[in-house]
């Protein structure tokens, strides 16, 4: 299997073994936001858009965090290091990203298989039962149930999506 593909492997594996309500859905390849709604059809709201940051400071050194917002909001990265309790953050370059999910930027899933790399999602993500997602390939997306997101991802929950504009 090719590297390129086994986050997403081991994502519908996760799904599957865990009893989710999913779909996949294969699609021309697109890693930006609002582009990829359009392909898929879905409101940008019900994206879970996961971004890496890399946060320093608070005691807990230079870390890695995965933040998970809707597809129409930016990050809050004052939010981010609140919830954290970094003292400084930015967003993770791509390859260091790349290297940590296993994806290519724009495909990476609202979940972690790397225990080190914590999530925290903001509550917004609640205003839709289902959730969309770029499934660890920028060619392939997950429709799931929302809760079954929750069991599943178990991020933490705090205020890091900036408001909507």
């Amino acid at each position: 299997m090719s590297e390129t593909y086994k986050t997403h492997e081991q994502l519908v594996d996760l799904l599957e073994k865990g009893g989710a309500t999913f779909r996949v859905i294969e699609h021309v390849a697109e890693g930006r936001s609002a582009d990829i709604a359009k392909i898929r059809g879905n409101d940008p709201s019900q994206a879970l858009k996961a971004i890496v940051v890399t946060l320093k400071g608070g005691g807990k050194g230079t870390r890695p965090v995965m933040a998970v917002i809707p597809g129409n909001r930016r990050l809050d990265m004052k939010g981010l290091r609140k919830a954290d309790g970094g003292q400084k953050g930015k967003f993770t370059s791509p390859e260091d990203a790349t290297a940590l999910t296993g994806c290519p930027m724009g495909a990476v899933p609202p979940f972690t298989f790397w225990d080190e790399l914590a999530i925290y999602a903001d509550p917004s993500i609640r205003d839709n039962q289902e959730v969309c997602f770029n499934a660890g390939r920028l060619d392939r997306s997950i429709f799931m149930d929302l809760d079954d997101y929750i069991r599943l991802a178990a991020p933490t929950f705090a205020n890091i999506a900036a408001p909507e504009s």
